[in-house]
């Protein structure tokens, strides 16, 4: 295999086929690379279906890459909706003058995150992009599931008094991501959350009182929070104290002016549940690995208003909506 991508891996022939047959078929499992569909079975309930792109920079970042996280990214939407995530499929844009090895690190890492969820790569593509048109490797895949009918509710559901949770600190990944570019000569430990959500979202699955789920990637915890607003017209309260933030995190925050509540989060779950569910949530996700850190910060108004912080000394300001993404291309 050559040591570099260039356009022959792009046309169709020897390369081409080289590159799917021994980069992406044996880390996917070995899907059938010579069929224009796959055949796919689907068991009884609603079929879910979800679409992302992933042009993180730089590919890799402290706790991941942008292969594993591609994975994470779509499965993780499937989970939130309520889904049982099946199958994906696989586009890929390389740019001319990829490294092999790298490209070969970051299939094999999609793989392994597929393999960790349950779910089989069945479809795919690749194109490879002339040099200076691309920003490396970018991916782009398809989810599809399927769930139990209204399961769950969504955010028509959410009523005045419930409560809103999160599973684990926010703001790494978007640190992780920052650090790693060495934009600004700073360096840090703080690792990127990007994880599968599945088992976190199946703890919530059985309680009655569970409204609704979101994962916070771009825009973070507070443009979750936002949406909620709007959906219901209802102002939402949260507590500045009950948030968990790593200080690693905040430090970073506090030097370069970022609020941790804006940043993506790619292993994370936001959830709304009913206040005599709220205890029992926090129980479920903090006997979880990922959810050892979960909380609950908050809770929905009983009158229409915007996104209150409380602080720790008694005070309070509000969240606006996110205007300009201080981190672009970190998912």
């Amino acid at each position: 295999m050559d040591e570099m991508i260039t356009l022959a891996h792009g046309n169709g022939g020897r390369r081409m086929r080289a590159l799917i047959e021994e980069i992406f078929a044996p880390a996917l499992g070995r899907p059938d690379t010579q069929a224009d569909a796959a055949a796919i079975a689907l068991p009884e309930g609603e079929i879910m279906v979800t679409t992302d792109g992933f042009t993180v920079q730089p590919a890799r970042f402290p706790g991941g890459n942008i292969g594993a996280l591609s994975v994470h990214g779509v499965v993780n939407d499937l989970a939130v909706s309520g889904a049982t995530p099946l199958y994906l499929t696989l586009a890929a844009l390389i740019e001319e003058g990829t490294s092999v090895a790298l490209l070969r690190e970051l299939v094999a890492s999609l793989g392994e995150a597929a393999h960790e969820a349950g779910v089989r790569v069945v479809a795919g593509d690749t194109k490879v992009l002339p040099r200076g048109q691309g920003g490396g490797v970018y991916f782009t895949l398809t989810g599809i599931g399927v769930r139990t009918p209204g399961c769950p509710p969504g955010l028509s559901a959410i009523r005045p008094g419930d409560r809103l949770l999160v599973s684990g600190p926010v703001g790494d990944h978007g640190i992780a991501v920052m650090l790693a570019r060495e934009d600004f000569g700073l360096r840090g430990d703080v690792r990127s959350d990007a994880a599968c959500v599945l088992p976190l979202t199946r703890a919530l699955l059985p309680l009655r009182g569970l409204r609704f789920m979101r994962d916070p990637t771009r825009g973070g915890l507070a443009t979750v929070a936002h949406e909620i607003a709007l959906a219901t017209g209802l102002g939402i309260e949260l507590e500045e104290a009950n948030i968990p933030v790593r200080e690693s995190t905040q430090a970073v925050c506090a030097i370069l002016g970022y609020d941790p509540l804006y940043l993506a989060c790619e292993g994370r779950v936001v959830a709304v549940l009913a206040p005599e569910e709220a205890d029992a949530a926090l129980t479920a996700w903090q006997a979880l690995p990922g959810g050892a850190e979960a909380a609950i910060i908050g809770c929905i108004g009983a009158t229409p208003g915007p996104v209150v912080l409380r602080t720790p000394i008694g005070g309070s300001r509000v969240l606006p909506e996110l205007e300009e993404d201080a981190l672009p291309r970190i998912c």
